[in-house]
């Protein structure tokens, strides 16, 4: 089953196109990498299926549903900003700042949106908050303020934050990219668990291993669109067209 798609987006930004007809589908369970120069549009296409952008063309779709618009009689209706947030509740993303209340415990990050917008009851909120730092590797730092914890860490906690609103499909826009090099694998092993555990992922990354051993699928894109896709293995030993392999020879 196709969890998230893009129908043959763009975007534009001040009449400069950063995403040209870009189309992207994702199965359930499935994890696919997004990589390419700086300045191809991958963390733009996130925001895009995160609803986070809005579009010149084309549609997301989250498991069938339009994104952001509703059809009546062959045309298109915008939907309301509530309606909106509504339909963002189903997408997790993860960005590469981890923007945790500092004023709050680890715990009361991870449980602030599933008991103030899904109106969960505290109880069930932070048992599940509880199972989810155990699955990032800490509970033992749930009474911890942010301030005190790592970089690796608050980025562990944005990823079970994300997790606690029970998402269809995770987004992550370079998670590992603002961190110093000796924290990256813990966050990159967390990413991995979720990925064992069948969570439909969608990561921009530049971590090459990462993408190796974990991605099902790997999407190169440059200057806006998507240049070559394949089975992440294949992709990342053999690809087809030169501009992928010339960016492959200088990063791997």
């Amino acid at each position: 089953m196709t969890v998230i798609e893009a129908r043959s987006i763009s975007k534009q930004f001040h009449h400069h196109t950063v995403l040209d007809n870009v189309s992207l589908s994702v199965a359930k369970g499935e994890t696919v990498c997004l990589l390419g120069p700086s300045g191809a549009g991958k963390s733009t296409l996130l925001r895009c299926l995160n609803l986070l952008e809005p579009l010149e063309a084309g549609a997301v779709f989250l498991e069938g549903e339009l994104l952001g618009f509703r059809e009546q009689h062959g045309k298109l209706y915008a939907l309301s900003k509530r309606k909106i947030a509504r339909q963002r509740q189903h997408i997790g993303m993860v960005f590469q700042h981890f923007n945790l209340f500092p004023h709050m415990t680890v715990l009361e990050n991870v449980i602030e949106a599933p008991v103030g917008v899904l109106k969960q009851s505290k109880l069930e909120a932070k048992r599940h908050a509880t199972e989810l730092l155990d699955l990032v590797g800490l509970s033992d730092k749930a009474h911890a303020y942010p301030a005190s914890l790592s970089g690796g860490q608050q980025q562990r906690v944005a990823i079970a934050r994300s997790l606690a609103m029970r998402p269809k499909v995770m987004l992550f826009d370079e998670p590992t990219s603002a961190l110093d090099p000796e924290l990256v694998s813990e966050v990159l092993e967390a990413m991995k668990k979720l990925a064992l555990e069948g969570m439909t992922m969608v990561v921009v990354t530049h971590e090459m291993g990462f993408a190796r051993e974990v991605a099902d699928r790997v999407v190169f894109m440059a200057d806006g669109a998507v240049v070559e896709e394949g089975p992440a293995r294949e992709m990342l030993t053999n690809p087809k067209v030169d501009r992928t392999r010339d960016f492959l020879a200088r990063v791997l």
